[in-house]
């Protein structure tokens, strides 16, 4: 696949809000509208229930997995070679690898299922070390491979017979040195000698090779057929005919079928390059999605990596970014948080606006480049908006996000007050909801210097539902430092109606932190009671972080 025709991932940050769901699948569409490139809408985690009921309520599927953009086998230039069946005769496979210049083939089934490899040594092995009469026998040789290998023609016989049983004999002698070896279902090359060839038939020979395209006195054909013996003409020479015939051997009969070294297009670049430094193999089989073969590839193809094309929308932290980013190509960022830690190769397109939410960005991008917003696109725009803006609650909010979202739901076809609450109270259920589970919806890591601490949210509608998360992550929080190599964690729970957020916190000298950051606060056991504090990003993270600096 050539680098210009590659797909772009939109991708969010990891453990997905709506904004950021929404955001990609949004950008994804805009880009795919307005421009050349085919971009694909993507996610970096498992989506949370609130953003399940907005795509389930406009009807759109989520967006693609992917938990790594480290480059993949398929993002490697994969050599498109034909594969072979497994009836191919040994001379035809030689043919092949001499006309395509590569020393290995692959066999697959009709349905591209691999069966094995064959490679020139093989062949070679074959051909020099081979002095087993009987190998056509053994390899159920048809008489098609035994034709087409002598250049020959099948004078009397069924042409998808094959060599059952029997060795092979060059007569160059007497009719009475072929008694004493020739023994039935035998192959016997011949001259032109009547007497030698009536001797064969009637020793049961199964075929007889005719070389130098002798005629075959009637005689001879009328008694083949009564025995059932085939006659093959060649214009070889017995000597040219005992050289090649070997060849006519189906390659399964040689092929390496067990521990066969393959990659997936998932594999990574970076595993399948020590594998290969490993083995003496120079071409390896390539399985698709569907495990099924699909090409070849080499060490020299390692050199032709097309990295991941990405476009980040809802973040610009390299803690939040989807893993191996660093090694991808970065097309563009569009965002509405701080200037974060992620660095990119080159320079790209990016785009921060102080709103809301990232989808208000992406509806101004909509009216710009004057691409008409389908209701579903519409729909879960307008659902990053309310959830992101706590219904225009958070100080976040902005005009411009009540504008856009004003005029999204006029699309949409929604009453925004209804849908929001819906919406919510969907987010905030747990049932069936483990402690991970709910912990992770909507969690970021962030630094400052070398302090490194985690941040998740939760938004509620109901008193009842926020009690509920809070018992479910209170002896939770511990473990998840641990899991999040974090030494603090804080975790809002955020009343949406009351305007209120119930802090609660984990690591040592966290309460500290809580207390310079905010002054005199009430405590509820372990929780701190931050009235009108609902935004992470405009209240919590920049308290936070001014603390870490004047320390």
């Amino acid at each position: 696949m050539e680098p210009g025709n590659k797909k772009v991932y939109v991708i969010g940050h990891r453990n997905p809000d709506t904004d950021s769901i929404c955001a990609a699948i949004s950008y994804a569409y805009l880009k795919s509208a307005a421009s050349e490139m085919e971009c694909v809408a993507c996610r970096a985690g498992e989506i949370n229930r609130e953003t399940e009921y907005a795509l389930n309520y406009f009807g759109v599927q989520p967006p693609r997995l992917i938990t790594d953009v480290s480059p993949q086998v398929g993002d490697i230039d994969i050599r498109k070679e034909e594969p072979i069946d497994q009836e191919t005769s040994l001379k035809d496979a030689w043919s092949m690898m001499r006309d395509r210049v590569i020393d290995t083939l692959v066999i697959t089934d009709q349905d591209r299922e691999l069966q094995g490899v064959i490679t020139i040594k093989d062949i070679a092995t074959a051909n020099m070390g081979n002095f087993d009469r009987s190998t056509l026998a053994k390899a159920k040789t048809s008489y098609k491979n035994l034709v087409s290998t002598l250049d020959g023609t099948l004078v009397v016989g069924d042409e998808n017979g094959r060599v059952e049983k029997g060795r092979l004999h060059v007569n160059g002698g007497t009719t009475e040195s072929m008694e004493e070896v020739v023994e039935p279902g035998d192959i016997v090359l011949l001259s032109n000698r009547y007497e030698s060839q009536f001797c064969a038939i009637e020793l049961g020979a199964s075929i007889l090779i005719i070389c130098m395209d002798a005629q075959v006195p009637k005689t001879i054909l009328r008694l083949a057929e009564e025995r059932n013996v085939a006659i093959i003409r060649t214009p070889y020479d017995t000597y040219e005919a005992s050289r090649l015939i070997s060849q006519a051997a189906p390659v399964r009969h040689y092929m390496t079928t067990q521990n066969l070294l393959t990659f997936s297009v998932h594999t990574p670049v970076e595993n399948a390059r020590k594998i290969m430094a490993q083995v003496r193999h120079r071409y390896f089989p390539i399985l698709d999605n569907d495990g099924k073969y699909c090409g070849v590839i080499s060490r020299r193809n390692l050199l032709n990596l097309h990295p991941k094309q990405l476009i980040l929308v809802d973040h610009n932290e390299r803690t939040q970014a989807v893993e191996g980013y660093e090694r991808a190509d970065i097309l563009e960022i569009i965002d509405h948080h701080r200037l974060g830690s992620l660095e990119t190769s080159g320079p790209v397109f990016f785009r921060n606006m102080p709103v809301g939410c990232t989808c208000t960005i992406i509806f101004q991008m909509f009216l710009e480049n004057m691409v008409e917003i389908p209701k579903d696109i519409a729909g879960v725009m307008l659902s990053a908006i309310l959830s992101d803006t706590l219904m225009f609650r958070s100080p976040t909010c902005t005009p411009q996000d009540e504008q856009a979202a004003t005029a999204l739901a006029n699309i949409a076809q929604v009453d925004m007050e209804a849908y929001a609450q819906q919406m919510f109270e969907a987010g905030g259920n747990l049932e069936g909801k483990s402690p991970e589970e709910v912990f992770l919806q909507d969690f970021k890591i962030f630094t400052s210097g070398e302090d490194r601490f985690g941040v998740g949210q939760g938004s509620y509608m109901t008193r009842k539902n926020r009690e509920a998360a809070q018992d479910l992550l209170r002896s939770y929080l511990p473990i998840a430092m641990q899991k999040q190599n974090v030494p603090l964690l804080f975790y809002m729970f955020t009343d949406v109606r009351d305007t209120v957020t119930y802090l609660m916190i984990a690591g040592s000298g966290a309460k500290d932190v809580v207390e310079d950051a905010f002054g005199q606060v009430e405590w509820q056991d372990d929780l701190a009671i931050l009235p009108g504090v609902v935004s992470r990003k405009k209240q919590l993270i920049p308290a936070i972080l001014k603390v870490f600096e004047q320390t």
